[in-house]
């Protein structure tokens, strides 16, 4: 069988919440990045939010979970290299992934002691979003876990740049990238966050040494891995790279870097609530329409309007409907 994308990311069980600034504060936690975290240390950030009563909603997540939820709501035929364990978030996990079409490997049967993975999300009322990871099973997904014969037979590699936080998760990816030598499948990288990318550099530079043809980034990210000091250096950094940049700018828009050439595609106007998810409703919004044959303008354009119908919505997703919706921009355009 032939797959359009396939990916390899973190299986985490999201649980999201509305906060203040001020409970970001309490908890010891930075407004805006990504932190990674034990059980232990999750336990009183979650008793408090119980306690106060925050409002929540909770789905199987992870990065390149949600990318490949979108483009298999578009159609895209996905599958997902993940680790979860037999629990019962593990379980609710695959069948989330299931019921939107996205194929998996399913339970791991090594380090049986680790639980699934959790993410607690944290939005503030700026719509920006905060995440504590607990990493479980899936920190130690390996090269056991994966399928090359479908890694080789998808038209689109996908690699969460999560992964590079993980040694076993790492040597996955670099794994993957030996096998994909000489063969016809295109390598999409998201850097996934500023701080990731300052933390583990040389991870992300041995990756790009491997011949990525696209990287997917905002803006801070796009300035961490080009080591610039400023948005407008970065963009002549990627002008001079082979593969294809596509940053996103929030209310801005996108901006995508193709064979040198800078290309500009308008943000929707609409009011923030939430943008946890945003970025990957970009990536796999663009991989699909990409895959569709669009050009790059019209790429842009699909994938500004998908991330500005999930930053509408409190949570990374869409309902079913929602993605339907998306999609059909895509056909009338």
């Amino acid at each position: 069988m032939k797959y359009d994308i396939s990916a390899l990311g973190n299986a985490l069980v999201d649980t999201q919440y509305k906060v203040s600034h001020e409970f970001l504060s309490s908890v010891g936690l930075v407004a805006d990045s990504m932190t990674l975290s034990s059980s232990e240390e999750q336990a009183p950030i979650i008793s408090k939010l119980i306690e106060m009563g925050a409002e929540s909603i909770s789905d199987c997540g992870g990065s390149a979970t949600n990318s490949l939820v979108a483009a298999a709501n578009y159609g895209s035929n996905c599958h997902h290299v993940c680790r979860v364990s037999d629990d019962e978030d593990g379980r609710n996990y695959l069948d989330s992934l299931r019921s939107a079409g996205v194929k998996h490997i399913g339970v791991s049967s090594e380090n049986t002691d680790q639980p699934t993975g959790k993410c607690l999300i944290l939005v503030t009322p700026d719509a920006k979003r905060t995440m504590s990871s607990m990493l479980g099973v899936s920190a130690f997904l390996g090269k056991s876990d994966i399928d090359f014969d479908v890694v080789e037979n998808s038209k689109i590699f996908y690699i969460e740049g999560y992964m590079v936080t993980s040694d076993d998760n790492f040597n996955a990816v670099i794994s993957v990238l030996e096998h994909l030598k000489d063969k016809d499948v295109k390598k999409a990288l998201s850097l996934s966050d500023a701080g990731i990318v300052h933390g583990f550099k040389e991870k992300f530079d041995l990756i790009e040494s491997y011949g990525i043809d696209m990287i997917f980034c905002n803006d801070d990210e796009a300035i961490a891995f080009s080591g610039k000091e400023n948005l407008d250096d970065a963009v002549s950094f990627y002008k001079e790279k082979p593969y294809m940049t596509a940053i996103t700018k929030g209310a801005e828009g996108s901006v995508v870097i193709d064979k040198g050439v800078e290309k500009y595609a308008q943000a929707e106007e609409i009011t923030p609530i939430d943008t946890n998810g945003a970025g990957d409703m970009f990536a796999g919004s663009f991989m699909h329409a990409y895959l569709q044959g669009n050009n790059i303008e019209a790429c842009a354009k699909f994938a500004n309007y998908a991330s500005s119908k999930v930053v509408e919505t409190f949570g990374p997703r869409l309902s079913s409907d929602g993605y339907l919706q998306v999609l059909n921009k895509l056909k009338n355009d």
